[in-house]
C-alpha cells in the first residue's frame, strides 16, 4: 500500500488546482470531518501489552526492562513508547483517502529546536523512526492526543484542554490553506527559524512566557558538540574516551572482551566509511578529515529503548576537535503492518528519506547503512550527529496559554511537513474554512487520552504481577 500511496500522491498532484480541490471536497462526502471525533476500541482490539512484547522480542534483552520502567512513569511517558499501539488503533479509522509522508510518531516532544547546516536555529519535527506514507490524519490525531495527555498531567480543566487542541488543529488547518495557495518552491522554502518562532508565539505569551522562550533558545544554542564532548568524555592514559554511565552509556571497552571488541571496532570503522557513500560529496570530504576514537552503546528516548544505538567519538585536527555521530537501529515502521511495506529495502534509508522530505533542513551528516552485528544478524541503521543545537519543550512547566501557543507552532510545522509531500490543495479543501475538523479532534483526543490511561494502568498491573520486567533508571 505504501507504493500505491506514493503513486496516488503524485497522480493527484499532476491534476489542476481546481481538480485537486474538488478531490478534497469530494472526500468530505465519503468521510465527513465530524466522523473524526469518534474513537472506540475495536471489539477485537489487540492486547496493547502483546504489541509491546512483540517489539521487545527483537531488542537488546537487558535494556527492555528500562523501556518498561520509563513507560510506567506516567501516561505521557507511556504514550511516547506506544506508537505501535496507536497505529493499530488508527488502522481502519475514518480518513479522507488523501495520503502524505507521515512522521508516524508526531507527539509534541518530537517537535523541537535544532540547527540548520547554515547554523540557524530552527523549529521542526525531529524523530522519523516510524515515517511512512499514509493518511495525513494519523499524524494530526497523534499530535492532538499528546497535547491532551500533557495537559491532563498539568491539571488543566476540560475547557483549557479543548483550547489547546483547538489551537493546534486550527493552526494546522489554516497553515494548510495558506500552503495550498503557494507555489511548490515557496512551500519547499518555508521554514520556522528562531526569529519566526518568536514572531509566531510571543504575542500570545506574557512576560514570563517570553523570558522562558528566550532561555530555551539560548540553551539550545549551548547544546552543541563541544558541550556533549565535555559531558560524555574523559582522558584515559592520554587518550580521549567516552565515560561510562551504565546501563545508559556503556563504552565498547566495557561491553566486550578484547578479541571481540577488536572485530567490532573494525566493523564500526567500515560502517562509517560505507555510510559516507550516502552523504553528498562535500560532506564525505568533511567526514574523511575525522578518525574514530571511541564507541559506546547508548540508551535513548522511551519508545526506542532496547533498539541498538551506538555513539561514535571522532576527532579531527586535534584532540579538541570532536564530532559525535549516533548510529541508531532502524527497524520496520510500526505503520507498515497497516499501510504496507516501505519502498526502501533499507530501513535506515526509509528514515533518512522521510526526514529529508518532511524537514525544512536536515543534519549535514544524515545518512544510512546496513551492517552485520556481533551476534551475526544484519541490521539497518541511520546515522546523524548526536547533538547539534537541540532544544526540547518542557510541557510540564507550561501554563495553558503557553501550551496553546506551543500547539499552534506544532500544528503549523506539521502542516508544512505534510504540504511538502502530499496534496496540500486537496487536504486544505477537505479541511475547509470552518472548524468542523478542529472540534472533531478535540473529542477524539480526549477519548484517546482515556484509552492511553487505561493502557498505562494495564502496564502498571503487568509490572506489579511480574508479567513484564521494569527497571526505573532516569534519563541522564
Amino acid at each position: 500500500m505504501s507504493q500505491q500511496s506514493t503513486t496516488a500522491m503524485r497522480a493527484s498532484i499532476r491534476a489542476t488546482p481546481e481538480e485537486r480541490a474538488a478531490l478534497g471536497k469530494e472526500a468530505r462526502r465519503r468521510s465527513p470531518r465530524s466522523g473524526h471525533a469518534v474513537y472506540e476500541p475495536a471489539a477485537d482490539r489487540r492486547d496493547p501489552l502483546r504489541i509491546l512484547e512483540a517489539q521487545s522480542a527483537a531488542r537488546v534483552p537487558e535494556l527492555v526492562p528500562i523501556r518498561y520502567g520509563r513507560m510506567t512513569e506516567s501516561p505521557f511517558r507511556f504514550y511516547r513508547g506506544a506508537a505501535a499501539i496507536m497505529a493499530s488503533d488508527l488502522a481502519g479509522s475514518p480518513d479522507s483517502g488523501i495520503t502524505t509522508q507521515l512522521c508516524g510518531d508526531a507527539h509534541l516532544l518530537n517537535f523541537r529546536l535544532l540547527a540548520s547546516p547554515e547554523r540557524e536555529l530552527m523549529f521542526d519535527i525531529n524523530d522519523f523512526d516510524e515515517t511512512l506514507p499514509g493518511p495525513w490524519e494519523w499524524d494530526v490525531k497523534r499530535l492532538s492526543a499528546s497535547f491532551v495527555i500533557a495537559a491532563r498531567a498539568n491539571g488543566f480543566d476540560d475547557a483549557e484542554r479543548a483550547r489547546v487542541v483547538s489551537a493546534t488543529v486550527r493552526s494546522y488547518r489554516e497553515a494548510m490553506t495558506r500552503f495550498a495557495g503557494l507555489s511548490n518552491l515557496d512551500v519547499w522554502y518555508t521554514k520556522v527559524d528562531a526569529a519566526g518562532l518568536k514572531a509566531l508565539i510571543t504575542g500570545q505569551l506574557r512576560k514570563e512566557g517570553r523570558r522562558k522562550l528566550d532561555r530555551a533558545l539560548a540553551k539550545a544554542r549551548s547544546r552543541d558538540t563541544l558541550q556533549v564532548f565535555d559531558k560524555l568524555t574523559r582522558v584515559v592514559d592520554g587518550h580521549r574516551r567516552i565515560a561510562a554511565d551504565p546501563p545508559l552509556l556503556v563504552p565498547i571497552a566495557d561491553l566486550l572482551p578484547d578479541s571481540e571488541r577488536s572485530a567490532l571496532e573494525r566493523q564500526f570503522r567500515a560502517l562509517i566509511e560505507q555510510y559516507a557513500v550516502t552523504l553528498p560529496s562535500d560532506r564525505r570530504h568533511l567526514l574523511a578529515d575525522y578518525h574514530l576514537a571511541d564507541v559506546a552503546r547508548k540508551v535513548v528516548g522511551v519508545g526506542s529503548v532496547g533498539t541498538r544505538c551506538w555513539i561514535f567519538l571522532l576527532l579531527g585536527r586535534d584532540g579538541g576537535d570532536p564530532l559525535f555521530l549516533q548510529a541508531k537501529e532502524a527497524d520496520e515502521s510500526v505503520l507498515a503492518e497497516h499501510l504496507g511495506a516501505s519502498l526502501y529495502r533499507n530501513q535506515g534509508e526509509r528514515v533518512v528519506a522521510g526526514q529529508r522530505l518532511m524537514q525544512a533542513t536536515s543534519d549535514i551528516f544524515l545518512g544510512w547503512q546496513r551492517v552485520d552485528g556481533f551476534d551475526g544478524r544484519r541490521r539497518d541503521f541511520y546515522v546523524r550527529q548526536l547533538r547539534d543545537w537541540k532544544g526540547i519543550a518542557m510541557p510540564e512547566t507550561m501554563t495553558p496559554p503557553q501550551l496553546e501557543a506551543f500547539g499552534g507552532v506544532c500544528g503549523l510545522t506539521l502542516a508544512r511537513a505534510h504540504a511538502r509531500s502530499g496534496d496540500r490543495i486537496a487536504i486544505a479543501a477537505y479541511l475547509g474554512g470552518g472548524d468542523a475538523f478542529d472540534r472533531a479532534l478535540v473529542t477524539f483526543a480526549e477519548a484517546y487520552a482515556d484509552q492511553n490511561e487505561h493502557d498505562h494502568r494495564a502496564l502498571l498491573d503487568a509490572v506489579r504481577t511480574g508479567r513484564l520486567p521494569a527497571e526505573e533508571i532516569p534519563a541522564s
